[in-house]
């Protein structure tokens, strides 16, 4: 009998189908490395199943306890407001914990890495190339300030420099740090999406991303992102479980 706590993962979801084939490709990555657990995924709008729907579909089943991870790269309102929300809501017999956001992590430095090589750079490039790190954005004070130390703290890997940009919510947006590295002297400017799959805003980056010599691909199923996932499901389900709102 499997005892492991089932893993939820909660995406936000979006009328952009490449969203949810991205998410879901995602998931069969955790599926594949590790073949026992079984893991769900839920979103909170736009897409089926609705993370209430997993959840009930889950208690109807027997299922007793739930890691809800949040498919999400910074503590913005999701995480702090609307996922807990969701997560009250759930039926009383289920035990469900909440994991951490994804960011800040070296393994997401690595994916961001990885598509910035597969777009066409090599390790070699790092010195002469500044890179903007493009993220959606947030009106989250917190949020904005992680990704402006993830750009501080990547720059010393290597890089010319990286810039952080956005696509909502906040400036700069992505062309203008593509203009700044440019006028910084930086051979060549790549743009890396900060973002976790296709959708309105990252189709906002590309376009800012028209002057930049290199668009890396969003982070999707990038096998670093799965580890991640897998990590901090195992962060969150080694406290001892207790029902939310107990």
């Amino acid at each position: 009998m499997n005892t492991q706590p089932v893993l939820l993962v909660i995406a936000h979801g979006s009328r952009d189908p490449r969203h949810a084939a991205t998410v879901h490709a995602l998931v069969r990555q955790v599926r594949a490395m590790r073949p026992g657990l079984r893991v769900e995924t839920g979103f909170l709008d736009f897409n089926v199943p609705s993370v209430q729907g997993v959840l009930e579909s889950l208690a109807a089943e027997g299922v007793r306890d739930v890691v809800a991870l949040p498919l999400l790269l910074t503590r913005a309102f999701h995480a702090k407001a609307d996922i807990p929300a969701v997560l009250r809501e759930a039926p009383a017999t289920l035990r469900i914990r909440q994991a951490d956001v994804l960011g800040p992590s070296p393994l997401l430095i690595a994916a961001l890495e990885r598509r910035l090589y597969e777009a066409g750079l090599t390790p070699a490039d790092k010195s002469s190339t500044g890179v903007v790190l493009a993220s959606a954005g947030s009106t989250d004070p917190e949020a904005i300030a992680v990704i402006a130390e993830i750009a501080r703290e990547w720059r010393h890997t290597g890089w010319c420099a990286v810039r952080p940009a956005f696509a909502s919510a906040a400036l700069p947006r992505t062309e203008d740090a593509v203009r700044e590295l440019r006028d910084l002297g930086c051979a060549r400017v790549a743009v890396a999406p900060y973002v976790l799959a296709p959708g309105r805003l990252p189709d906002r980056i590309a376009r800012g991303a028209a002057g930049a010599d290199v668009l890396a691909d969003v982070l999707g199923a990038a096998p670093e992102v799965a580890r991640l996932l897998l990590a901090r499901y195992e962060a969150a389900r080694r406290p001892v479980l207790t029902a939310l709102g107990a």
